[in-house]
């Protein structure tokens, strides 16, 4: 319950004055919403539905809290599904085999910092406690991370212009400038989920741009089936050894002091992993959950559908993201860019 309340202490302390307040502009909207969402963004939606719903009485819902979210965009029986990532590759292509064209992706909220277990956190990079390193670029990361490939996916789309060689492989400490006892030491990983995760899947599209090969010396532990979380087990095993390096979530990473996590960027500005910098989005591995609508191109939006969006992207709506806890609301440049993909 403390930590609970500490992290909606943080998030009270968010400006969002400078978001634009909520105007219906005097539309009487009506029509039925339909909306297939997730456990983890159930209570936030409905906070969203009760909000719209006293400006727009005439609006009903018809809401679905189901695993196969993206289905229903898919079939016909959804207006928006809701995720706590971007849409994977397969949801995807099956969109765009159906339809011809990709749907409408609409960033509601950033991933959370530290705050209570299910907010989709943004991935830290952590190294042992005795490790000189204080950050590392995104191309070192690719390096000590990645491997040799071809290139890289593009939402769906094959490229190799993320291709690169073996050359660019660091596999030893002192790959890095590391020196003395450190110089010859390989570099030992852990990781969680690297197969297909929320968080494996960052790393391969901001880190990989868009590739998927991984350095085969990857420990991975896999959530789910073990006494210990696999995510306490990675931090644990980069504390006991002082040649390694791993990938999890902040809130449980600041709890073992024998770690400490590492700023990373790009052009030499590492950015450390802070509530500030998951906020304003400069940290490079912060999350996002997302709506998707269908929207055929050169269409407008269905006026229900594009108000409820709106809503949600307003004053009142990222209030509301506050009063739920489990995200960050997105800065008014952030809800601004979301906004004119539906003008």
């Amino acid at each position: 319950m403390l930590a609970l309340a500490a992290a909606r202490a943080d998030a009270e302390n968010f400006d969002l004055v400078r978001l634009p307040a909520y105007d219906p502009g005097g539309a009487k909207i009506h029509g039925v919403v339909r909306i297939h969402d997730t456990e983890l963004t159930q209570h936030l939606v409905h906070l969203w539905e009760d909000g719209f719903l006293k400006l727009h009485p005439l609006v009903r819902y018809g809401e679905y809290t189901v695993p196969a979210w993206f289905s229903g965009l898919c079939a016909g029986t959804a207006d928006i599904a809701v995720t706590g990532h971007e849409a994977w590759r397969t949801d995807l292509k099956a969109f765009e085999g159906i339809f011809g064209y990709p749907p409408l992706e609409i960033m509601f909220a950033t991933g959370g910092f530290n705050q209570r277990k299910g907010n989709t956190p943004g991935a830290i990079i952590f190294v042992n406690r005795d490790n000189p390193l204080t950050g590392l670029t995104l191309d070192q990361l690719d390096g000590i991370l990645g491997a040799e490939r071809t290139g890289g996916w593009v939402g769906t789309t094959w490229s190799t212009a993320a291709a690169r060689g073996p050359e660019k492989n660091i596999r030893a400490w002192g790959q890095l400038g590391l020196t003395g006892e450190w110089a010859n030491q390989p570099i030992h990983l852990f990781g969680i989920d690297a197969t297909l995760s929320g968080w494996s899947g960052l790393i391969q599209r901001v880190v990989f741009q868009g590739g998927d090969k991984w350095n085969p010396a990857l420990q991975e532990l896999v959530r789910g089936g073990a006494e210990t979380p696999a995510d306490a087990q990675i931090v644990a095993s980069v504390a006991r050894d002082r040649f390694a390096i791993g990938f999890s979530f902040m809130r449980v990473v600041e709890r073992n002091p024998g770690v400490k996590a590492l700023a990373l960027g790009r052009d030499g500005r590492l950015v450390p992993p802070t509530l500030e910098t998951f906020h304003d989005r400069t940290y490079p591995l912060v999350t996002a959950v997302y709506f998707y609508l269908n929207r055929p191109p050169g269409q407008p939006l269905p006026p229900r559908l594009k108000e409820f969006v709106a809503y949600v992207l307003s004053r009142e709506g990222q209030q509301a993201v506050v009063d739920d806890g489990m995200y960050l609301p997105l800065t008014p440049e952030a809800a601004q860019a979301e906004l004119r993909k539906i003008e």
